[in-house]
């Protein structure tokens, strides 16, 4: 057997990515506090995994659903034609791996079948990778609130893909 062969044999297997669960929610908080500032606490994940109008998708590395562990998740809300990004968070050692774009484009996908035209959602406009990701998925901006985070001093700026 090749040296690169055993290397396929050892290395871990790329993340899943399938719906949230509400046991999930300590995991989900503890990654969002660490993307940002202000975290939801797990009470907050709980009630956004329970409404029907959220889809939650959770990134998981693991050989076994016994060890698969969340390295990253994306929430979104749906009403009517138009859905919106309420959060996306990867695990700080898990980023520019490609997890961000994999929850993306299930996202995108299940926001397809559900007939979604349009997604929105709100980016800091420093932040490079996200803003890379989100032009490559199709997104443009729509839109810019002033001072909108860290204590009123970044810019977000809204941006829109259409799906259909």
């Amino acid at each position: 057997m090749k040296l690169c062969d055993l290397r396929r044999l050892v290395a871990a297997p790329r993340p899943i990515c399938e719906p949230g669960r509400i046991t999930d929610a300590e995991d989900l908080a503890a990654l969002h506090a660490h993307a940002f500032r202000h975290g939801w606490p797990a009470t907050e994940m709980e009630a956004l995994i329970s409404d029907p109008t959220v889809t939650t998708l959770v990134a998981r590395e693991g050989r076994t659903a016994f060890t698969r562990r969340p390295v990253g998740f994306v929430m979104v809300r749906a009403a009517a034609d138009e859905a919106e990004v309420l959060t996306v968070a990867v695990a700080p050692t898990r980023r520019g791996r490609g997890i961000g774009r994999l929850m993306m484009d299930e996202t995108i996908r299940r926001l397809y079948f559900m007939r979604v035209a349009s997604l929105f959602l709100e980016v800091d406009e420093g932040n490079a990778p996200a803003l890379t990701l989100y032009r490559r998925l199709g997104f443009r901006e729509v839109g810019r609130r002033a001072n909108y985070y860290a204590g009123g001093t970044a810019n977000a700026l809204v941006m829109r893909a259409d799906l259909k």
